[in-house]
């Protein structure tokens, strides 16, 4: 479950810069906004999907304590 996780966190990550990059469409200075902007939103959002995993892993430890995920 874990590399499920780093894959929809590295899917996270691709969505946020590609929207950056599609909304303030190619140049140089917009480039530039985007490095700046993209890593701002994802510590801003990283933190409610680590939560979300968090929740998720807890449902499903609780409906079958047999297989319960690694953290």
């Amino acid at each position: 479950m874990i590399i499920i996780e780093k894959i929809s966190q590295t899917l996270m990550h691709m969505s946020v810069a590609f929207t950056v990059a599609f909304i303030f469409t190619g140049s140089a200075s917009v480039g530039g906004l985007a490095a700046l902007v993209e890593p701002v939103c994802n510590v801003l959002l990283l933190p409610l999907h680590d939560r979300a995993w968090k929740k998720i892993r807890m449902r499903l430890s609780k409906s079958n304590p047999d297989t319960a995920l690694a953290s």
